[in-house]
């Protein structure tokens, strides 16, 4: 996949050099940005499972 996107830079004309890299970096951006809401969205889905009483007694079991 890289090979081919290196490809395709090659055919462009380098004028356009400078919208890739932009489009490149909002990519990365996006994807930071995005992360942490995922992270904070699942939470909630989680906990249901953390919360349950078998999960407590694994937990407390492993402490001794």
């Amino acid at each position: 996949m890289k090979e081919e996107i290196i490809s395709e830079l090659n055919d462009l004309p380098p004028r356009t050099y400078g919208e890739v890299l932009d489009f490149i970096r909002y990519l990365k951006f996006r994807r930071r940005k995005a992360a942490p809401d995922t992270a904070l969205a699942s939470e909630p889905v989680l906990q249901k499972d953390w919360l349950r009483p078998e999960e407590e007694e694994a937990w407390s079991a492993r402490e001794l």
